[in-house]
């Protein structure tokens, strides 16, 4: 079951991708505002409140879990973020340009995500994980040297049905002599691994590690990290500065990492 869950979504990250915007003309949207967020939408009007209540639940809860500062108009007003719901999964290939298997996508840097009326994996998956990216990305930017580990494992872990089998998952890895050492796993462009497995691995084992670190030192010291790496530092200056009497390199990070895993009941 719990290999099955992670299955199901652990290429979520590849199959949304980061892209630059839609395609074709748009059709007639209604409007519906709240705080954070504005959704469009051309069908129910009962789901697009369910997806604006969730999406303002999700943008209380990742900043809350993780530490991040808020600023005082921070995703308000004309910052709001957009979603962008179609009626149908037909719709949505045909208005944004995309593949037949693609069920969303973000526009990381316009604020935008891009879906359609579907309930499972919807509300509880794709709209947490694209959300946590945007808050991330917006704390964090593009210019420093964050490994793409780091921003799937935070955005894979705010998914909550992934959170609580993530501890149990990586301790069957482990039994099956399976991981990558965190020296690999911070070397990898996920974009470039090939087979369904290594892939598997790759957002498990980043959802992992950052439970660990979120888990066991706090979201403060976390953010920390993310801002040493944000302003230049690479990993093994970064964690020592976030944690200097507990973390003093990435070895040391992944030797804490496994016997959480390990003492996991």
């Amino acid at each position: 079951m719990l290999k099955r869950l992670f299955l199901q979504g652990a290429c979520l990250g590849m199959v949304l991708g980061i892209f630059l915007g839609a395609k074709g003309s748009p059709p007639t949207w209604e409007e519906l505002k709240g705080d954070h967020f504005i959704v469009y939408y051309t069908g129910a009007g009962d789901f697009a409140k369910d997806v604006l209540r969730k999406a303002e639940e999700c943008y209380s809860r990742v900043g809350e879990d993780l530490g991040y500062a808020r600023h005082s108009k921070f995703w308000q007003w004309e910052k709001r973020v957009k979603i962008y719901i179609y009626k149908t999964h037909e719709d949505f290939v045909r208005g944004t340009g995309r593949q037949k298997w693609s069920h969303g996508y973000a526009d990381y840097h316009a604020k935008k995500i891009f879906s359609y009326e579907w309930k499972e994996g919807f509300l509880d998956a794709l709209l947490p994980h694209e959300i946590t990216h945007l808050i991330f990305r917006d704390y964090v930017g593009f210019r420093g040297e964050v490994p793409v580990w780091l921003d799937e494992g935070v955005a894979q872990w705010q998914e909550p049905a992934k959170r609580g089998a993530v501890r149990q998952l990586m301790k069957f890895y482990f039994y099956d002599e399976k991981g990558y050492s965190l020296k690999n796993l911070t070397e990898i462009d996920v974009q470039n691994v090939r087979t369904k497995l290594a892939v598997d691995l790759f957002y498990t084992q980043s959802a992992s590690v950052i439970d660990f670190l979120v888990t066991k030192y706090g979201g403060d010291r976390f953010v920390d990290f993310c801002r040493q790496l944000r302003d230049g530092k690479k990993m093994d200056e970064a964690l020592p500065f976030a944690y200097p009497l507990q973390i003093r390199n990435l070895n040391e990070l992944e030797e804490q990492w496994k016997q959480y895993i390990l003492s996991a009941p």
